[in-house]
């Protein structure tokens, strides 16, 4: 080598040095809070979160919600001491009030490009209110684009139960009871002499109307609006409990447990009684969404009882009506993550959150670190194969491991979007979700002639999206007096809705009159409330 060609090298190796030096990312460290649960936080010493804090400086001294967010919220909002970061989900109009969260609109546009990208032409849908209209949270909640090959129906039935009753067409609650009734009379026990439940509900503390309720508005046919019922002419909001198939739906649960094939602990047991109840393979049916049962569904896989997972059926009251899971609500604005008055480093904060954002940020939560976690073959992003056998065999210990799906935490893709290589930003896309179905789902979704359980509900293409997104959404200020609905309806619908269900068959319709004339006494004055606010928000919405 020669004395020029040696020298040359060593000075390109010096400017390598002084350029990696000052590429050295600062150490920062944000305190976080979030109103969503997370049972796989390792304070960021899983893989990903190495590798972010890595790339970015940042270190997430998180907490997550373990009871009742909203009233962590409130005391942080009494208080004045906040986190750097936040997500209050339905909270953020009361801190925004308490002249907590910073306005963002200014960090975006000068630090924030991904954010900007992610969002297009819907960037506005980020204001708060018509009053105002300012941007305190950048949605982390749920996608902002996405382009779903599959559903999640809340009513489920065990594979085997299917099997056995010959995959039958499943469309209404009596043709749902039919299949639970035969299996549970057929097999009264299981094998370790424990009784068969035929179906359990969820009732505990904030996640009753996930499986209690929610699953009575869809089994009719209307969408989630959270408790109200949005009439789709007029905007009118009243809630949904009034509807005559609803009240029909509640009289089935009246009925199947004057039958005795409703979970007798449905409103006494808690969240890992219940996820216990699944992982031992008892439960045949439930009215639930995967994400509340993913572990009992992850402990089922890994003791080889597949057969006592879950399909997936868009059952509802009377026969000929659309089941609405499909329908599309566009990006809903709303919840999300601020940055609060307390942070001492916005700038630092947004800087962040725009590289989770960003390509490489998604990428990183959604795949993992490239060579450690996934690679390319033939131009097609793919999991290792040992990674892929730990996420199928041993999904928490995955997760905990990797950190991969960890960090939902900016503005993100959902699943079925290419990136600019056009690879998926997501691991769940057609292939590889069939990849990963069990022998016992493989046959049962065959018997049925689809791929996946979405496939029997009605396409998006068939709906049209609604202007105000999902009501459930829309912020309500705190100087509103709507604030105070949520607290009243629900005391009246935790009382009345669980002895409405227990009760005699003969006195289920006095009881269910009762809460509705004392739901109509109380809150009658806060639905003219509800009603303007989705006026409003279809008004933000359209106004440049």
């Amino acid at each position: 080598m020669s004395r020029s060609i040696r020298s040359s090298l060593l000075i390109l190796s010096a400017l390598l040095t002084v350029t990696s030096a000052t590429a050295q990312v600062k150490p920062v460290t944000l305190t976080y809070f979030s109103s969503n649960s997370n049972g796989n936080w390792m304070n960021m010493q899983d893989e990903v979160g190495k590798e972010i804090t890595r790339r970015t400086g940042v270190t997430l001294q998180a907490e997550f919600a373990i009871a009742d967010p909203k009233q962590k919220v409130s005391l942080m909002a009494a208080s004045g001491n906040y986190p750097c970061l936040i997500s209050p989900k339905d909270q953020g109009g009361l801190l925004i009030d308490a002249d907590a969260m910073v306005e963002l609109t200014p960090l975006i546009n000068k630090y924030g490009p991904n954010i900007k990208k992610v969002l297009g032409d819907q960037f506005n849908r980020m204001r708060f209110s018509n009053k105002n209209k300012g941007i305190y949270f950048i949605p982390n909640n749920s996608p902002i684009r996405s382009a779903p090959f599959d559903s999640d129906p809340y009513f489920k039935v065990q594979l085997a139960a299917l099997k056995e009753a010959g995959y039958p067409k499943i469309t209404t609650l009596k043709d749902y009871e039919k299949v639970i009734a035969a299996y549970v009379k057929k097999h009264p026990t299981t094998k370790d002499g424990k009784p068969t439940i035929g179906l359990s509900l969820l009732a505990d503390d904030w996640r009753f109307p996930i499986s209690v309720t929610n699953p009575a508005v869809l089994a009719t046919g209307a969408p989630d609006d959270g408790e109200f019922y949005i009439d789709p002419k007029t905007f009118q909001a009243k809630p949904h409990y009034f509807r005559a198939d609803e009240r029909a739906y509640f009289k089935w649960l009246n009925h199947m447990n004057a039958i005795g094939l409703l979970d007798k602990e449905s409103f006494t047991q808690k969240y890992d009684q219940y996820i216990a109840k699944i992982a031992s393979g008892r439960v045949v049916a439930l009215t639930d969404a995967n994400w509340q049962i993913w572990s009992g569904l992850e402990a089922l896989w890994k003791a080889n009882m597949d057969d006592k997972t879950y399909a997936r059926f868009p059952v509802v009251v009377k026969a000929g009506t659309r089941s609405p899971y499909n329908q599309p609500t566009g990006f809903s604005g709303g919840y999300g993550i601020g940055i609060t008055k307390s942070c001492k480093d916005p700038v630092a904060a947004m800087k962040f959150l725009d590289f989770m954002a960003s390509d490489e940020g998604q990428i990183l939560n959604s795949w993992g670190i490239q060579g450690k976690h996934w690679t390319m073959v033939k131009g097609k992003r793919q999991f290792i194969p040992a990674i892929y056998k730990l996420s199928q065999d041993d999904p928490k210990t995955f997760r905990r491991t990797t950190g991969i799906g960890n960090y939902w935490i900016s503005a993100y893709y959902g699943d079925g979007i290419k990136d600019k290589t056009g690879n998926y930003y997501t691991p769940k896309f057609p292939e590889e979700a069939i990849k990963s179905q069990s022998k016992a789902e493989k046959a049962a979704l065959a018997a049925y002639k689809v791929k996946f359980w979405g496939d029997l509900t009605p396409s998006a293409k068939t709906f049209k999206a609604r202007p105000y997104g999902a009501a459930w959404t829309i912020p309500i200020p705190n100087d509103n007096a709507l604030s105070e609905f949520s607290s009243i309806h629900n005391d009246i619908v935790k009382k009345y809705i669980p002895r409405a269900i227990l009760a005699s068959p003969a006195d289920f319709d006095k009881i269910y009159s009762e809460m509705l004339n004392e739901m109509t006494r109380r809150t009658s004055k806060y639905w003219p409330m509800m009603t303007q606010l989705v006026k409003d928000r279809i008004s933000l919405w359209n106004t440049k």
